[in-house]
């Protein structure tokens, strides 16, 4: 499948237009609902296909956000060979009470996997909690950049954003 081929696929599986709220607070006319690509198994595997090009050669660790960039994480695992943390918002007060489950971060080189990203805002909430505990993130990866100000404010902490598909991109495959 052509990045072009995907981008249709992926707008024709998960764009709805209407009046939403989206995690930033902003208002928006169009949607794209990530669950609608990341439920399908087979275009999840398409996309963490075409996303393993663009995961930075040094990097050690996956890091998948909660709650979407976990299946995003986990099929970009596969097609890389590289460990997968599974970020939480918050870190749970049970168990292993921690904030990143699965691979160890500490001292790695750690690239943070978002689905959609709009402001950034939990991107850098979360690579903040990262960094404290001892990952060296410098870059994001998602599925699709919003182009609505997620690559600039997380050009302001440090953070490059790399993404699959923008906003553009899936428009112009309509």
């Amino acid at each position: 499948m052509t990045r072009s081929e995907l981008a249709s696929r992926i707008h024709s599986v998960s764009h709805l237009t209407g009046e939403f709220v989206l995690r930033s607070g902003r208002t928006a006319t169009e949607y794209f609902d990530k669950y609608r690509f990341e439920g399908d198994p087979v275009l999840l595997d398409a996309i963490a296909k075409e996303m393993a090009a663009l995961v930075p050669a040094d990097i050690e660790v996956l890091a998948g956000l909660e709650m979407g960039g976990i299946p995003v994480v986990t099929a970009l695992g596969r097609h890389t060979g590289l460990p997968c943390a599974f970020v939480r918002k918050q870190a749970k007060e049970y168990g292993t009470c921690r904030l990143a489950e699965g691979a160890d971060i500490v001292g790695r080189r750690v690239l943070v996997v978002e689905d959609v990203v709009t402001s950034g805002g939990q991107i850098v909430l979360s690579t903040a909690d990262l960094r404290a505990l001892g990952a060296d993130v410098r870059e994001a990866l998602c599925v699709i950049d919003r182009e609505q100000g997620g690559a600039e404010a997380l050009k302001a902490e440090g953070i490059d954003l790399l993404s699959l598909l923008t906003a553009t991109d899936l428009r112009a495959s309509a």
